[in-house]
């Protein structure tokens, strides 16, 4: 009942909080600056906290374009 209260008087609920994709594995691989689990560099760590809203679903649209680098392999011949 409320919530069409709200519709029909434009109000909308507001948009849950976006979540952090933190996934626990904390190591910065040093070719890319990324998080091994993430995929965010350290500034965008530090910064998470205070991006707005807007701030964090652009950076998460980004982050899976972020494709590690696969490793070189040495071949001996």
């Amino acid at each position: 009942m409320l919530s069409q209260l709200r519709h029909s008087a434009g109000m909308t609920a507001p948009a849950p909080p976006v979540p952090s994709p933190c996934t626990n594995v904390c190591r910065i691989d040093k070719a890319t600056g990324w998080c091994e689990g993430c995929r965010r560099t350290v500034h965008e760590i530090t910064h998470w906290p205070l991006a707005s809203e807007a701030e964090k679903r652009a950076l998460l649209a980004e982050l899976p374009r972020r494709v590690a680098k696969p490793a070189r392999k040495w071949l001996p011949w």
